[in-house]
Formats: structure tokens, C-alpha cells, sequence
């Protein structure tokens, strides 16, 4: 079938003779704004089929998709539809998930409608012209595969059909201009079929070669690709394309062998050639780095998510390196080891992405090369050595403030980069690791700070004039050692009596350490919610007091005489010696001792009723909150504490803050069984694990709830906390049983020991 200026009416005269049902309107937008080279490729049979495709498209239904049985177990695929900006991309996707190998391939867009010309005034009796057909002026592409399937199943007749919803599914996204959504859509369902075949990957991918030319094309720069047949290699190329804003309207697929022969007809997002030589080295380096990367997201746990960080910390490389440092950037990411380890970081998390690559990713590049050296536990005194470090070479206040907390910010992306990327290190040595940190940077700030105020009012002392002690006591998380993604660093702070310091300008004692407290909270930056944030809403009589406490009011103030209530009691459980006058910590947690554990008789009525205020204030009817739900986190913690108080006079053992711990002394004493012992255990492990896959996206603390089993994001997180078989769903559906599980565990036990909730 051939095409010229004066042969459009004959080939709309054959065509009409073929498929006469088809509105006349309809055959002539085609014919009239099809590429000339269309016609020539395809028998009028062919394309009258087409036509019939295009007839049925309405801006409701905008995609059709038809699948003819060809030689050899090959099938011809057909897509006409609306066109969409990354449309090919996703229609490759979508067949490479399906298992479905693309052989030959032809891509055909419309032109741009010509506006009609004005209507003439029209007379009153003149009859109006019907409206055109709805969508008919819309730019459509034809889209038509040879294909033939990698499984020994086959495509068997009920696959068509899925195929058929997908892509439709894919293409009504994209017409409602949820590109981000359809790119998820077809990522995850890609990477699943991608991740059966992990093994074969082995790092770098085969060459591909990229040129360029304009001289052939009016309208067009045409890129021809050469390269080895990879799964999914159309895809993931035509991907990083639309990822880099280049908009294909033709396209010329062959596969000679294992050799692909690809022809791209481009232009970028403002319709224009590519013809600065610059702009298309980059975009043959960009395309091919994120073509390569699409292999490595079977370790991702958020496939769409590591794709779009990947895309754009290129960016930042090809936007803020220099030559050389750009050159040494990218030869790390093209690495054959590095494209795991990015995938498996930059899939796992929001706030790591956004709160450090984003703002320090020039750090990202040598962090990831020594990492596999480090440890995710350092040795204390390795810490304080780079710290002081680091603190040394700063002159002034601030400038030592903000080297404490650059060192804090690079330690901890480098214990979160550990834990997500490494599979063997444990919650316990995480949670270490994160505690360890925690109290250096509470050290050294302790020191500033005190040098700092030291200069203004001199030392304090006691009212004999012997120096004030003072000293950091942890609670919560911290003071258990048992610290997690974004859990708030909680902290009591306690100096030894009345005095007033020795500078020329003098301070009571007691408003020298509000001020020490006051600067130390500020010293210690949060960069967002609930990441090293210092929290010291226990201290006594809360919120309304002072920050820092003299030793006997706070003794009296935890007595039995005193005004601590009962969750106050509970909560000192937790309470350990961190930093600071070591006599002094020692006082504390011997009254701590005294008061937590007195034979005074532990109110359980009480301390369940509390528990239930909890329920009603955190959880949604509907929601799975983890923590705070029936038998979640707190179930645990709550039943572990309330045994320690009860027993805990009497056990000496018993007397630790750590969770894991106090529960291997109950067992040991008999307090509880070791069947009920191990479940327990085995509950708050998973449930703790839980709860830092939960956090880690966004680095929140009120990341807590489940999302829907059914939903992407529920996969996600199954993956995230280690259920990595081929069958996503499968993780996902694992991970619902188990959380149901161990959930339970906890709710039956702490209803058999204390009630229910």
C-alpha cells in the first residue's frame, strides 16, 4: 500500500470498500494524519483492522487491543489508542511482564489535527452541522508487536484477556495524567517477573551503543540502538527515555538473533529536536545508567520508588559534579556491585533519600564504597575519636555545633544504610549501633555546651563550694539500648544541690542547668520529626516544670509519698545512666531501684485502664496499628513492665531496662513459662521489625498503622522486612499470616495475665 500527496483518496477509497461500518469521518482523521511510512509497512487488511480498532476509542474507552495467533507460537499484538507521553514505555512493560518477548515492533503516531476552518455565518434557516465524533481530533498511535512468550506455558487464551485489562488499565492512568502511577503500575508487575530470573543478572549489563541523527528527519532526531536481547531491554530503554522527558513518535524494533536493531524517532517534551551534542551524550549516558538499573530493582523492596531516586540523583551528578568528579561518579554507579546496593537503598526509604541524597549526595558516593568495610557497630571509643575529630577543626560555637551534627547525620545514614542494605545484621545490634551514637553526640554536646556557658557565668557549685554534679539519664528506647528508626531519644536530666556558679556574672544553680538544658536541646538537631529527636516529657511533673531537676526533689518526687503516678512508676523502669557525673547516675538508679521496685502492691486495674485510654486516643476502629492496637508493641513492653514491678523486689534480676532481657529473667525464675517466654519474644522481635519497616519510608514516629494487605504499599513493606520470594503477593499474604500470629500471641497473653482490653 503506497502514500503520496495525491493517493490519500485512492487508499481511503480502498479502505472504505474493506470496512464500509466504519464512520467516514473516522477513516479520513486516520488516513489523513497517519506517518506516510505507515501504509507502506502494512496490506490494506491490515490496515483496515486498525481503523475498526480506532473506530471503537472514546475519551471513556481509549485503548483498543487485539492479539492474532501467528508461526511458530508467535502472536502479532495491535494497540490503538489515544497517545500519552511515555505511553510506549508503558505498553513494553506491560508485555515484558506478561513474559512476552518482543521479536519486531512498529510504532506509529498521529500528527497534530489541523484546526477546521470557520464556519460561515450561518442563516436561520440553515441546518447546523452535527458535532464531531468525540475524540476524533485526538492524536492516536498504533502500536503492533510480533512477540513470542519466555515460559514453557505458553500465552494461553486467558492471559490475553489479563493483558488486555492491563494495558487498558495502564493507558486510563495515563489518561488521567497519573504517569507516576502507571509507571509503578507496570514496575512492580515487571520486577516480580524480572525477580524469578535474579540470579542471571551479574552486574553491568551488556554494551549498549546509542548515536544520533538529525539529517533524516524534518521533525525527528533518530536514535538508533544497538545492544544484546536482555528481558524487559525495550522497556527499561524506552523507560529511562520518558524518565529523561523524551518523547518517542515512531519507532522501528528488529531482533537479529540476540542482537537488538532499534530506531527511536524522538524529539524532547517541547516537541523540538535533540541537537546540542551535549544534551545527547547526557541523555546516552542517563538512559543507559537508569536502563541498566531497571535490573537491578528485583532487590528493591519499592521498585517505582528506587527507580525515580535513581533518575534523580543522576540529576544532581550530571547537574553539580565537575568533569572529573562526574566522571569518577559515574564510573562507582556503573559498578557491577552497585546497582543492588542502590536499589536496595534507594527503594527503602523516603527520608533517607530526601533528608541526605538529596542535600549531601556528593557524601553518598565514598559512604557507599567504605560501608562494606565498617562496621555497623563501632566501638565508642572509635566514635569520640572522629567526633572530637571532626569538632576539633571547628573556631567557633557554632561552627562546632554544626560539626557534631554533620557527624551524627553521616553516622546515622550510615547505620540506616547498613541495616537496610546488609540482611544479616540483627534488630539487637541495630538498635546497639543507634544507642552507641546516641551516647557520643550526647557526651560531646554535654561538653560544648557546658564550655559554652562555662565562658558567660563560670562553673557551678554546690553552696560548700565543691563543684555541682550533673548528669544525662535515658529513658524509653534509649534507656533500654533498644533504640529504632525514628525513636525520640528521651531524656532526664538531674544535677546534685543549690549553689551558683563562679563567673563574674553568677547563676543559681538552678537556672545555670535550665539554661544547660536549654542549649543542649538546641545543640542536637532533629532534620525532621522523630529523627534524633530529644524528648523530655518525663521528667517530673512533665511539660510544666523545669527542664532540670536537683537530685532530692526528684527523689521525693518518685516516693511513695510523692506525686509520681503509677505510669511514672512504670516508666522509670527504663531509666539508665547515660552521660555526665557517674556517682550522681548511679544515686539515681539506685532510688530508682527502691521506689520502681518497693513491695508496694503494683495496681493492675488501674494500669489496664490506662492502657485502655491508649486504644481509644491512638487507634482508628479499622486500623491495624502495631504498636498501639490490641496486641501490639505495647502489649508486650506493658506485660514484660508490669511482671517486673511485681517481681522485681524479690528478683533482682528482673531489674533491667532492656525488654529482652527482663523477659530471659522471667523465664529464668519461672515467672513465665518458657513456651509463653519464646513466643513473647519471638512477637516483640518481629513486631519491633515491623515497626522500623514501617518508619523507615517517611522517618516518622506516627508511621504505625498497616496499610491495606491488598494495596502496593502492603507488598512493599513485606519485602522491606525480608519476605523476598518470586511470588510478591505470596510475601505479602505470608506477612498478613504472620503478623496476625504474633499478634495474637501477645493479645493472649496479656489478657490472661491482666485482663482483656
Amino acid at each position: 500500500m503506497t502514500d503520496g500527496l495525491g493517493s490519500r483518496e485512492s487508499i481511503i477509497k480502498t479502505l472504505t470498500s474493506i470496512c464500509p461500518d466504519v464512520d467516514d469521518e473516522i477513516l479520513r482523521d486516520f488516513v489523513s494524519r497517519m506517518d506516510p511510512e505507515y501504509f507502506e509497512r502494512f496490506q490494506p487488511d491490515t490496515v483496515a483492522q486498525h481503523i475498526q480498532l480506532a473506530s471503537r476509542l472514546t475519551p471513556g474507552h481509549p485503548c483498543e487491543l487485539s492479539i492474532l495467533d501467528k508461526y511458530e507460537g508467535r502472536y502479532e499484538i495491535s494497540i490503538v489508542a489515544y497517545d500519552y507521553f511515555s505511553e510506549f514505555a508503558a505498553i513494553c512493560g506491560a508485555l515484558s511482564a506478561f513474559g512476552l518477548n518482543i521479536e519486531e515492533g512498529r510504532v506509529y503516531t498521529f500528527v497534530e489535527a489541523v484546526p477546521s476552518p470557520p464556519l460561515r455565518r450561518e442563516t436561520p434557516s440553515a441546518t447546523r452541522r452535527p458535532k464531531g465524533r468525540p475524540g476524533l481530533s485526538r492524536k492516536k498511535i498504533v502500536d503492533v508487536f510480533l512477540v513470542h512468550p519466555l515460559e514453557r506455558t505458553g500465552f494461553p487464551a486467558p492471559q490475553h484477556n489479563a493483558l488486555r485489562q492491563t494495558v487498558t488499565e495502564i493507558v486510563q492512568l495515563l489518561d488521567t495524567g497519573r504517569f507516576d502511577e502507571a509507571r509503578q503500575h507496570v514496575n512492580r508487575r515487571l520486577v516480580e517477573r524480572l525477580d524469578r530470573h535474579r540470579s542471571a543478572f551479574t552486574g553491568l549489563l551488556d554494551t549498549v551503543k546509542i548515536t544520533f541523527d538529525n539529517s533524516q528527519s524534518p521533525t525527528d532526531t533518530i536514535m538508533d540502538i544497538t545492544s544484546d536481547d536482555t528481558p524487559a531491554f525495550l522497556y527499561a530503554l524506552a523507560n529511562a527515555l520518558a524518565m529523561r522527558n523524551i518523547y518517542i513518535t515512531k519507532a522501528q524494533i528488529e531482533c537479529d538473533g540476540s542482537k537488538l536493531h532499534d530506531r527511536f524517532f524522538v524529539r524532547n517534551r517541547d516537541g523540538q529536536k535533540l541537537l546540542d551534542p551535549a544534551d545527547q551524550q547526557q541523555l546516552r549516558l542517563t538512559a543507559v545508567l537508569i536502563k541498566q538499573f531497571t535490573h537491578a530493582l528485583t532487590w528493591a523492596s519499592d521498585p517505582a520508588k528506587a527507580l525515580a531516586s535513581f533518575d534523580h540523583f543522576l540529576d544532581l551528578i550530571v547537574a553539580e559534579m565537575g568533569k572529573k568528579g562526574k566522571n569518577k561518579a559515574l564510573d562507582f554507579i556503573s559498578d557491577k556491585k552497585t546497582f543492588p546496593l542502590l536499589a536496595r537503598l534507594l527503594g527503602a526509604s523516603d527520608f533517607l533519600w530526601e533528608d541526605f541524597l538529596r542535600r549531601q549526595h556528593n557524601n553518598l558516593l565514598p559512604l557507599l564504597t567504605e560501608y562494606r568495610d565498617a562496621p555497623l557497630i563501632k566501638p565508642q571509643t572509635t566514635l569520640r575519636k572522629e567526633l572530637d575529630r571532626a569538632v576539633a577543626r571547628a573556631r567557633t560555637d557554632e561552627a562546632r555545633k554544626d560539626a557534631l551534627n554533620r557527624f551524627k547525620d553521616n553516622e546515622l545514614f550510615r547505620i540506616d544504610m547498613k541495616h537496610i542494605v546488609d540482611v544479616s545484621p540483627s534488630l539487637t545490634n541495630f538498635s546497639l549501633a543507634l544507642t552507641q551514637l546516641a551516647e557520643v553526640i550526647m557526651a560531646r554536646s554535654v561538653v560544648d555546651c557546658q564550655t559554652k556557658l562555662g565562658r558567660l557565668y563560670g562553673r557551678p557549685l554546690l553552696q560548700n563550694g565543691k563543684p555541682c554534679p550533673f548528669a544525662v539519664l535515658g529513658l524509653g528506647k534509649f534507656g533500654g539500648r533498644e533504640l529504632g528508626y525514628a525513636s525520640d531519644i528521651e531524656l532526664l536530666f538531674v544535677y546534685g544541690g543549690e549553689g551558683a556558679t563562679n563567673g563574674k556574672t553568677k547563676l543559681e544553680n538552678s537556672e545555670y542547668f535550665e539554661r544547660l538544658v536549654q542549649e543542649l536541646l538546641q545543640w542536637i538537631e532533629a532534620k525532621q520529626e522523630g529523627i534524633f529527636r530529644v524528648d523530655v516529657r518525663l521528667r517530673p511533673h512533665g511539660g510544666k516544670s523545669s527542664l532540670a531537676n536537683v537530685f532530692e526533689a526528684g527523689r521525693d518526687y518518685c516516693s511513695p509519698t510523692g506525686s509520681a503516678a503509677p505510669f511514672e512508676r512504670q516508666a522509670l523502669i527504663k531509666l539508665r545512666h547515660i552521660v555526665g557525673d557517674a556517682t550522681l547516675g548511679r544515686q539515681m538508679e539506685a532510688h530508682r531501684d527502691s521506689f520502681v521496685y518497693a513491695k508496694d502492691p503494683w495496681d493492675i486495674p488501674a494500669a489496664v485502664e490506662l492502657r485502655k485510654q491508649q486504644l481509644r486516643q491512638f487507634v482508628k476502629p479499622g486500623q491495624i496499628n502495631v504498636k498501639y492496637g490490641v496486641g501490639g508493641l505495647i502489649d508486650i513492653e506493658y506485660a514484660v513492665q508490669y511482671l517486673q514491678v511485681m517481681h522485681g523486689h524479690d528478683h533482682p534480676n528482673l531489674r533491667t531496662p532492656n525488654t529482652l532481657q527482663a523477659l530471659a529473667g522471667l523465664i529464668k525464675e519461672g515467672l513465665v513459662s518458657r513456651t509463653d517466654g519464646e513466643g513473647l519474644r519471638k512477637a516483640y522481635v518481629f513486631i519491633r521489625i515491623l515497626v522500623d519497616g514501617l518508619r523507615m519510608v517517611r522517618g516518622n514516629t506516627k508511621d504505625l498503622v498497616l496499610p491495606p494487605p491488598d494495596s502496593e504499599e502492603f507488598v512493599s513493606l513485606a519485602r522491606r522486612v525480608g519476605y523476598t520470594t518470586d511470588d510478591w503477593r505470596a510475601c505479602a499474604r505470608h506477612l498478613q499470616a504472620d503478623i496476625a500470629h504474633h499478634m495474637q500471641t501477645s493479645q493472649v497473653f496479656f489478657s490472661q495475665r491482666f485482663g482483656n482490653l
